[in-house]
């Protein structure tokens, strides 16, 4: 008889909104609420990950800010609705590709009426304004309600490649990663603390992406970036072809103290993910492997 033990199936929790210590402003905190790139993959088989895709809140000197608005940014919204009205939000979009901007028509903040909503993106490779992608995903008939019902107070700001953001004292810094995909990075800087957003590296990044990169993540507390994906035809799972070593490499490159890697691949189910967080860790020891739910303080 086999000696296998079956584990009772596990139950899917939301993650859970911060501490109330951030009332205060005394902390910068970090809770990853999305990881997945391309599209939502929920099942058996990305509990332990997640299967939303990619939304990152950061909370500095008690402000609320918002990286990219993928189907995480759903369980954020219910997660503020927690909080004490009115709400002040700033998001920031990497790009208006559907897995970052997908979760937006969904963010119950975005219907009342006291909150306000500040609203930050590049211009998409046809042209279009962060505005109006986001509101022709919710155009009919791709989705019932229109933008316009949407009754938050909303600010809508373009940005360009080095346009500086200042919110009172944190300074959010930008620049374009990924010439093909239109792709921008953050860098979010606060006291003596530092966090890069950069989710758009690519392994065959030209000259002038690779020199933005690198002002964005020189020396941060923090790099949150993805891992590059093998072309669909080359994916072999008897070995890893996650990509993860362009991460590692940009990492040890800008002297950060922490990588986290974020964006998973749709197919890369737990299992997998668990056996690349043990690959990337024996190189690159201060790395992880986003979560949903996983919340970091940013020291």
């Amino acid at each position: 008889m086999s000696n296998l033990k079956l584990s009772p199936p596990q139950k899917y929790a939301s993650p859970k909104p911060f501490p109330q210590i951030l009332s205060q402003g005394s902390e910068f905190l970090v809770q990853f609420w999305g990881v997945r790139g391309l599209i939502p993959t929920p099942g058996s088989h990305t509990i332990r990950y997640g299967g939303n895709t990619g939304c990152v809140e950061m909370q500095v000197g008690g402000k609320h800010l918002v990286f990219d608005g993928g189907t995480g940014l759903r369980l954020l919204g219910k997660s503020m609705l927690q909080l004490r009205s009115p709400l002040k939000a700033h998001l920031f979009f990497t790009n208006s590709q559907s897995n970052r901007i997908q979760g937006f028509p969904f963010f119950a903040p975005a219907f009342v009426s006291e909150n306000c909503l500040h609203i930050y993106g590049t211009a998409a490779l046809n042209g279009a304004s962060i505005k109006q992608c986001l509101c022709d995903q919710m155009l009919q008939p791709h989705f019932p309600y229109p933008f316009q019902l949407m009754q938050s107070e909303l600010h809508f700001h373009n940005l360009t490649s080095g346009k500086v953001v200042k919110i009172d004292d944190i300074t959010i810094t930008t620049a374009i990663i990924n010439h093909e995909q239109k792709s921008i990075g953050y860098r979010v800087s606060w006291q003596e603390y530092s966090v890069a957003y950069i989710t758009d590296v690519s392994k065959i990044a030209n000259e002038v992406d690779q020199k933005y990169i690198a002002q964005l993540t020189k020396g941060v507390n923090l790099l949150i970036a993805n891992a590059t994906y093998a072309l669909p035809a080359a994916r072999n799972y008897n070995s890893p072809d996650f990509h993860w070593d362009t991460a590692v490499d940009l990492a040890t490159t800008a002297n950060v103290k922490q990588l986290v890697i974020s964006h998973h691949h749709p197919d890369d189910d737990d299992d997998f993910l668990d056996q690349v967080q043990v690959d990337v860790k024996s190189v690159f020891p201060k790395a992880l492997l986003a979560k949903e739910g996983l919340v970091l303080t940013v020291v």
